[in-house]
């Protein structure tokens, strides 16, 4: 389910319209960190930067600071949510059109995420609480978009708890993904991190051997990135054990359409950062 809603959130990050959007605010659109950081911290309220570098854990406290609190100082968050929706209702009429949006599959598509969405367990899930507090828009396709990003903001509340129990910090999360082979290094430096830091990480899952010498993750180190993947799923899945198996695969089989649309569009990356990479 992961796979599927994933692509349906993300295309906020990449759409040409959300950088239109972005820009009449006043952001600016050279990259797409200056929106992103405004996009997705948002519904959190005019935070500071030690609030979102702890609730998006990968990213360097520096790179936090270089945006927030910068990003309030162009709009206010309530602006900032009120085009995030413009800019999502513009990307899904473009990529898919006014007769998937006006169909009955994709009405009933919205209103079962909206259920497993509203099933959702919120506790000590920062991300996930701030998005399901939002008023519910009234179109389904912005049903549909809220219910996959509130659903996404849970699964990543949970993935954080397991990598803090794991006992991995922001950066060694990043080394030992990477060390695992699920994606080159050199995807992770919009992350911020120096390359000291990087080092360091490294160093440190090294002497807990987790990594060889030659950076690359240990039996065991492999054997932790298995876990941390085991239990990111097993804390994720109240909302589908909530919505039952038939309606799960219900829904399933009716997001098939709109993910092969938006994941063919070519506008999403094709590095495995966002987890669709082997698909």
């Amino acid at each position: 389910m992961w796979h599927l809603l994933e692509p349906l959130h993300a295309v906020l990050y990449y759409a040409p319209e959300a950088f239109e959007e972005a820009a009449a605010l006043g952001y600016e659109t050279a990259d797409r960190w200056p929106s992103y950081f405004a996009w997705r911290a948002a519904a959190l309220g005019p935070v500071g930067p030690v609030r979102v570098t702890s609730a998006f854990y990968g990213f360097s406290p520096e790179t936090v600071a270089r945006h927030v609190p910068a990003a309030w100082a162009v709009a206010t968050p309530a602006d900032v949510l009120a085009a995030r929706l413009r800019a999502v209702d513009r990307t899904y009429r473009t990529l898919l059109g006014g007769e998937t949006l006006d169909s009955p599959a994709l009405a009933e598509a919205a209103g079962l995420a909206r259920r497993a969405a509203e099933a959702a367990g919120l506790e000590g899930r920062p991300l996930a609480a701030a998005h399901a507090e939002l008023p519910w828009p009234e179109a389904p396709h912005l049903v549909l978009w809220q219910a996959a990003t509130i659903l996404r903001e849970h699964r990543g509340d949970g993935h954080i708890a397991a990598l803090v129990a794991a006992g991995l910090d922001p950066a060694e999360s990043l080394v030992s993904f990477a060390a695992v082979g699920a994606a080159p290094e050199p995807v992770f430096a919009s992350r911020g991190w120096s390359p000291a830091a990087w080092a360091a990480a490294r160093e440190r899952l090294t002497a807990r051997g987790l990594l060889g010498p030659e950076g690359t993750a240990t039996e065991t180190g492999r054997a932790l990135r298995e876990e941390v993947e085991r239990r990111t799923d097993e804390l994720a899945a109240g909302p589908w054990e909530a919505l039952g198996p038939e309606a799960t695969a219900r829904l399933a089989e009716l997001l098939g359409g709109p993910w092969l649309t938006i994941v063919g569009s070519g506008l999403l990356p094709s590095e495995n950062t966002l987890g669709i990479g082997k698909v």
